[in-house]
Parts: structure tokens; C-alpha cells; sequence
């Protein structure tokens, strides 16, 4: 049995873990974790993984005090730097646990991903779109951070040009932001829970990727996922998809 520890447990997601983790068989919930509380081995009781969705603002401090107490992490919490995950991946190592931090645990939006970086180096334009409801505190997503870097970096290898756009006038930021040269859109919808389209233009022809997330039980088998196999993955794994083997 997998002894787990769920930090956030009263919020939206956290609480959903609790009762995915709760209902599944091979694991065992040790410790709610909630804002009031400190993070440390006493209140992780014993945990063998704890898992984390919170906020930005104090994630990385979670994953600290996780290692330092020789647990493994699953985190789900956005807002990542390089430079948050260097220290990560150092601190990871030096006390021999792993950490799994996922953009997006659904496993839609993992395989929408992979699916881009195998696309892009064949369409002369991609742009993003990510759509969330409102009280998302970040944008944009880290979902759609990660695919745009997965997407440029796959341009990047085949030598692909910059992608076209003739825009020299936008005081407004109409275009979105451009990340690694990929343009990317944030809307924040009352009735939305988590969606992203990559879309994929040449001359005569558009495709469009999409995932589609109406509930937040579709993050859940690959958060379980992650539980079950962060510590076949030493130090630091970004991302979803090398646990998924793809």
C-alpha cells in the first residue's frame, strides 16, 4: 500500500485527489494537508509520496520541506521557473527522492501535447489557446507554457523559419504572448474547467489539436499514475509523459 499525504487537500483539486486516493486500492491516505498547516516529517505522518496542489506562490517551499523530509513528490501545482526547477532537481538528488512535477495531469492533455511536437515541424504557423475558468490564479497555464516549449523545441530540431506574422502595431497585446516564438492565448471563462487548442496552419489547410477537461476527476488517473510510479524516476521528471512511456 501506498502511504500518501495530499498538501492542498481542502482546495479544489486537493480535495479531489483525497477522495481519488481514498478510493483507490493500493493506497492508503496518511495526512490532509490544508493552508493553516506547516509542511514538515510530523504532519506528513509517515507518508511514502505526498502530492501537492496548491498555489505558485508557495509550491516550491512544499517540495523543500517534501525532501527534506526523505518523501517522494507528485505535484501538480503551476507557475514553474527554470531557475525553481534547477533548485528542485539539486535538492531532489541530494537526498536521493524523485519528483514528478506534471503542467497537466489529464491524460487528454498529456497525449495533446505529444501529439503537437509531432506536428509542428510540418505546419508553417502555431498558436495556442488555453482556456480555464476565472479563478485560476496564472496564465498562462503552465499546460500551455509546456506545449509551446515542447512545440519549439521540436521546430527547433527540424530547422524550422520563425513562424509568420507581419503584425508591427499591437498596443493592446491582442496577439497574446509569445513563448519560445509560439503565440499563445489566455481566456478566463465562468462555466470553463481546463481546455487548450493548439492549432496548426499551411497554405490550404488548418489542423487543430484539442483537449477538452469538464471535470476535475479527469486529472485523476494520471495523478494516481504519477503516485504509483514517481520513484521509479530518480530526481526530477517534468511532465507526465515519460511515466506514461511516450
Amino acid at each position: 500500500m501506498k502511504k500518501v499525504a495530499v498538501i492542498g487537500a481542502q482546495g479544489r483539486m486537493g480535495s479531489t485527489v483525497v477522495s481519488a486516493v481514498t478510493a483507490a486500492p493500493d493506497m492508503t491516505l496518511v495526512a490532509s494537508i490544508d493552508a493553516q498547516q506547516p509542511v514538515n516529517a510530523e504532519t506528513l505522518n509517515g507518508a511514502d509520496v505526498a502530492v501537492d496542489f496548491t498555489v505558485p506562490s508557495v509550491t516550491e517551499q512544499n517540495v523543500h520541506a517534501v525532501l527534506e523530509a526523505g518523501i517522494h513528490a507528485v505535484v501538480g501545482t503551476t507557475g514553474w521557473t527554470a531557475e525553481s526547477l534547477d533548485r528542485v532537481r539539486n535538492h531532489a538528488e541530494a537526498v536521493d527522492c524523485s519528483v514528478l512535477i506534471a503542467p497537466n495531469f489529464a491524460l487528454s492533455a498529456v497525449l495533446a501535447m505529444k501529439f503537437a511536437a509531432m506536428a509542428a515541424p510540418y505546419f508553417e504557423s502555431v498558436e495556442i489557446i488555453e482556456k480555464h475558468h476565472p479563478a485560476k490564479v496564472d496564465a498562462p497555464s503552465g499546460t500551455a507554457v509546456h506545449t509551446a516549449h515542447v512545440i519549439a523545441e521540436a521546430r527547433k530540431n527540424a530547422e524550422c523559419p520563425p513562424i509568420p506574422d507581419a503584425t508591427e502595431k499591437d498596443p493592446l497585446g491582442s496577439r497574446g504572448a509569445v513563448v519560445e516564438g509560439i503565440p499563445v492565448h489566455a481566456v478566463r471563462l465562468r462555466g470553463l474547467t481546463a481546455h487548450e487548442e493548439i492549432l496548426l496552419g499551411n497554405l490550404g489547410e488548418q489542423m487543430t489539436i484539442r483537449t477538452d477537461c469538464f471535470d476535475r476527476t479527469s486529472f485523476m488517473p494520471g495523478v494516481l499514475l504519477g503516485i504509483r510510479r514517481v520513484a521509479d524516476f530518480p530526481g526530477l521528471t517534468v511532465g507526465l509523459d515519460t511515466l506514461m512511456n511516450i
